[in-house]
């Protein structure tokens, strides 16, 4: 057996351990918090690091993924049952096997991570992009982004963009200061800490979670999603009555939209703890397109009838009494090893199978009523419909609340977009709305040799700017947003093909307004033309307006001469409002055309 070291990092507390005596054994192994159980069977352990996607930026996405992989490859083919895992604020390397075999993997990890193949670095990165694509993106994988940005836990929803530029060195260092071992925890399922266990690894220090970020202004708040699915994230308190409450409204989304409404086939809810004072709840429910809108309805009633504390004893009783029973299974210690590691991990409280249970005793329907307001009232819904401000909620911000001033480049595609180069960052202006980067802000920035630049700020805003697309951008423009955005947001991405790089849509020429370039070369030709028609036809109305207003002086002149004649009262009435009708739609016309307002 080895021989435990005793020695307790001054930065890891471990203070509830104590209370597990008898259930859970602890100490340390070379210097890492270690847990065991026993249970029949063969022997399971688990590594378990506190690092996670949540902890990169946007550019080394991946990084994390990719010592994993290091880690495991020299392990080659076996039948041994063992892999890797790679989550938001952890990274765990578990197996299942003999006692020799278990002790083999895990030295085997912790050699490598002393010491990472890196001569296997781009094989690795090809090796996580083809992953990459091959695997689906679910109805939830943009809600990250929409509530944390590209930062944090927001990076859930990207591409691992690390995977196109990080050096041998980033990946080094990354192990080195991520994978310690006062950053790690060990469990498994035996009586003692097996002979020959080596898991030497660097000192460090215990990283804590990464703090959450904030992209949503006002919640609760709305974005729109594709057909057939609704979904719903919040992030609240961690408590035994919150795990309840994600119970009973599972529950309940499973009685309304399946079982009574027949919406849904899949309705369901979910706790998932965040760090070490909050969770994530999700709900979910699909439909077909045709039944989204009743099952919209339906979501949204069963969550105001537990908002209002309209839960019934009987439901609180049965959810409570599922929870319950992961305490009525053999092995207890060991069955809850993987939970009390994790918590230990992330620094939150140890709570024993007794504490546990009169937590859950003590859970009243008054309690499952706060945390459905605090899980409402910090929601973020995806529907799959136009809106939800009928269900009170806010739509998530689709645009900047600001622009950049700079120079102007208008789209050759469509004169009612232009694109902002500016010192600041970079603003695109769309009919609806300005998209704007700013570079003391940006996330990443991708380039490619053809001058191509997407900028993403920390708020999940991208900018792309494609050279072709848009007048006078030209490499002196680039040069501005190259020497603007910060070295360690910058991506270099391969040259595209010639058939990759996009080029404006081709438009029928239309002829040149007096005083107009008409050779082109300002890239505004088509959108002179367009403007012509458009001010041609608001002449017309204009002309129209004087033509209605001036009948209408007319009129009036008449009423008043000849007032003996009612035919001349009964008309007058209806020649103010028409008026007002044709003057406002002409100033309406007028705005939608010079769009004026939406220049940054």
């Amino acid at each position: 057996m080895t021989t435990p070291n005793t020695t307790t990092p001054p930065d890891i507390a471990q203070p509830d351990l104590a209370a597990l005596d008898g259930l859970v054994g602890h100490t340390t192994v070379h210097g890492i918090p270690a847990l065991f159980a026993p249970r029949p069977g063969p022997l399971t352990a688990g590594l378990l690091f506190r690092v996670g996607r949540a902890d990169e930026t946007l550019p080394t996405t991946g990084v994390t993924h990719l010592v994993e992989h290091l880690a495991l490859h020299r392990l080659g083919l076996s039948d041994l049952h063992y892999n890797g895992a790679t989550a938001d604020a952890y990274t765990l390397f578990h197996v299942t096997g003999d006692e020799e075999e278990v002790v083999t993997y895990l030295n085997g990890v912790c050699a490598a991570l002393r010491d990472l193949p890196l001569e296997r670095l781009e094989t690795e990165k090809e090796i996580l992009r083809t992953e990459a694509g091959s695997r689906g993106n679910g109805p939830l994988s943009q809600m990250p982004l929409w509530r944390y940005g590209a930062q944090g836990h927001g990076l859930a929803s990207y591409d691992e963009l690390g995977t196109c530029s990080l050096t041998a060195d980033q990946v080094r260092h990354w192990a080195e200061t991520r994978f310690t071992r006062d950053n790690a925890v060990l469990w498994l399922t035996g009586d003692q800490v097996p002979e020959g266990l080596d898991l030497t690894l660097p000192a460090g220090r215990r990283i804590p979670a990464p703090a959450a970020t904030s992209a949503l202004p006002v919640t609760p708040a709305y974005i729109g999603g594709d057909d057939g699915h609704i979904a719903f994230t919040s992030v609240v308190r961690r408590s035994t009555a919150a795990a309840v409450f994600a119970e009973i409204l599972g529950r309940a989304l499973f009685q309304d939209l399946r079982q009574k409404g027949g919406y849904s086939y899949s309705a369901e809810a979910d706790y998932t703890p965040r760090d070490a004072d909050f969770a994530t709840l999700t709900a979910y429910a699909d439909a077909l397109p045709q039944k989204q809108d009743a099952a919209l309805g339906g979501f949204v009633d069963a969550f105001a009838r537990l908002r209002a504390g309209r839960v019934e004893q009987a439901e609180l009783d049965s959810a409570r009494g599922k929870l319950l029973k992961r305490y009525d299974v053999p092995d207890l210690g060991a069955a809850l090893l993987p939970s009390y590691a994790h918590s230990l991990l992330l620094g939150h409280r140890l709570l024993t199978p007794g504490q546990h249970r009169a937590e859950l005793e003590a859970v009243t329907v008054e309690d499952l009523r706060e945390v459905a307001r605090e899980a409402w009232d910090g929601g973020l819904l995806q529907v799959p419909t136009r809106g939800a401000e009928w269900a009170g909620l806010t739509p998530a911000p689709r645009y900047s609340p600001t622009g950049v001033s700079g120079t102007l480049h208008p789209s050759l595609e469509d004169d009612d977009v232009t694109l902002v180069i500016g010192d600041t960052g970079v603003t695109l202006s769309l009919p609806a709305g300005l998209v704007t980067v700013r570079y003391d802000a940006c996330a990443a920035m991708t380039t490619r040799p053809d001058g191509a630049r997407y900028l993403t700020g920390l708020d999940g805003f991208r900018v792309a700017v494609e050279p072709p697309l848009y007048g006078d951008v030209t490499p002196e423009r680039i040069a501005v947003v190259d020497a603007a955005v910060p070295a360690e947001a910058v991506v270099p991405l391969p040259a595209r093909k010639e058939e990759e790089i996009p080029r404006p849509r081709e438009r029928k020429p239309a002829a040149p307004a007096a005083g107009t370039d008409a050779s082109g070369t300002s890239g505004t030709h088509g959108a002179t033309g367009k403007r012509a028609w458009r001010w041609s036809l608001g002449l017309l109305l204009m002309l129209g307006v004087d033509v209605v207003f001036g009948a209408g002086v007319l009129l009036t002149a008449v009423h008043l001469a000849e007032s003996a004649d009612p035919r001349w009262s009964r008309l007058l009435p209806a020649v103010v409002p028409g008026i007002l009708l044709m003057r406002i739609t002409y100033r309406t016309y007028l705005s939608a055309t010079g769009a004026p307002e939406r220049r940054p």
